[in-house]
């Protein structure tokens, strides 16, 4: 691992989900270099991932038509419809499980972490830490039985939407350029499930949200705001981008958000292109800095759901973004805080 950068906490991958959707002749193993995957544990070890929030995410089941942006730098795709219930709880079940059958496989190299003082420890020794975090709340009931049963399982991080609405919020859409300004706040049912998520401890994700929503739970947390995964909106003018004005509010509430590596979140013409340098995240990341504050900058590079900058590549290219970072003139103590310091900070004082 390498030891002239701190470990990196990331805020969002999809490597559960591409463990559990693979056909059965892919021959996938988190345990070694798989060539089709942005994160596993040979690639974190290399890379100096210390660990993220691993996302346990449902797909849609009818398949979209590629990612957008990939063509033009205009477009506009509808929202995918609302999952059923069932359909989502089955799926989810199903990839928590695995997720906790990687940690028993791993022989003490990967752990699920549920308190802060976990996390600080696995940072430390050099353990893998992931965070089980659900992208999207389709699972959840509106008693909220599921997300007890969630809870006393792992589950420390809550996503009220991904891109399609649900019960309880409403995503934005996949269009280019656009405002996050879209459609309805939270249901009732959804402002609900936000205080029950500060009951418990547990965070509550504010990426995918519309703006309507971001207000709503603006007004109603008393945890600090937080985006895992969602670039400068006035660098990139999609909506899963923060505007300047939520950008103020996560920063004054405390908070933090994680800038996205996906080059469509990060080019200035939308565009979806691995032809995009490692520098566009740096650009995010100083735009951030520069309007919030150091103390409320991370990241969250979307591995295995997303285009990667071809400099970066994967997890592994990890130590090619902390240069960067230090070249743009980052300190020590600055990228020990982009690194993971803010994440840590955060979840210390969200998690019961």
């Amino acid at each position: 691992m390498p030891t002239s950068f701190p470990p990196i906490f990331d805020g969002h991958n999809d490597t559960i989900l591409r463990l559990h959707t693979a056909k059965s002749d892919t021959n996938y193993s988190f345990f070694r270099d798989n060539e089709g995957l942005h994160i596993d544990l040979p690639k974190a070890k290399a890379g100096g991932l210390g660990g993220g929030f691993f996302a346990i995410f449902v797909p849609n089941r009818e398949p979209m038509s590629g990612f957008p942006g990939t063509q033009g730098s205009s477009y506009a795709m509808p929202l995918p419809k609302p999952l059923h219930r069932t359909y989502a709880m089955n799926f989810v079940t199903g990839m928590a499980a695995r997720m906790l059958r990687l940690e028993a496989e791993s022989g003490g190299q990967v752990t699920i972490v549920r308190t802060a003082d976990e996390l600080s420890a696995a940072l430390d020794t050099g353990v893998l830490a992931m965070i089980l975090h659900f992208e999207g709340a389709e699972a959840i009931d509106r008693n909220f039985d599921t997300l007890h049963v969630f809870y006393a399982a792992g589950l420390r991080s809550l996503g009220l939407v991904w891109s399609r609405p649900n019960i309880f919020a409403h995503g934005v859409p996949f269009q280019f350029p656009s405002s996050p300004d879209i459609g309805p706040g939270l249901t009732a049912a959804g402002k609900a499930l936000v205080r029950e998520c500060n009951r418990l401890g547990v965070m509550v994700d504010l990426s995918h949200l519309n703006e309507k929503g971001f207000w709503d739970v603006e007004a109603i947390s008393d945890a600090p705001l937080v985006a895992t995964h969602s670039g400068a909106h006035a660098l990139c003018a999609t909506p899963r981008n923060l505007t300047d004005k939520q950008l103020d509010a996560i920063a004054a509430s405390g908070g933090v958000a994680g800038a996205n590596f996906h080059t469509g979140f990060l080019r200035q013409d939308g565009r979806s292109k691995e032809k995009t340098p490692l520098t566009e995240i740096v650009r995010h990341v100083n735009y951030m800095v520069e309007r919030m504050g150091i103390d409320h900058v991370a990241l969250g590079s979307d591995f295995d759901g997303a285009t990667m900058p071809t400099d970066l590549v994967n997890a592994a290219g990890l130590p090619k973004l902390m240069a960067a970072l230090q070249d743009a003139g980052y300190n020590a103590e600055e990228l020990a805080k982009i690194a993971n310091g803010n994440w840590q900070r955060v979840l210390r004082a969200t998690w019961k």
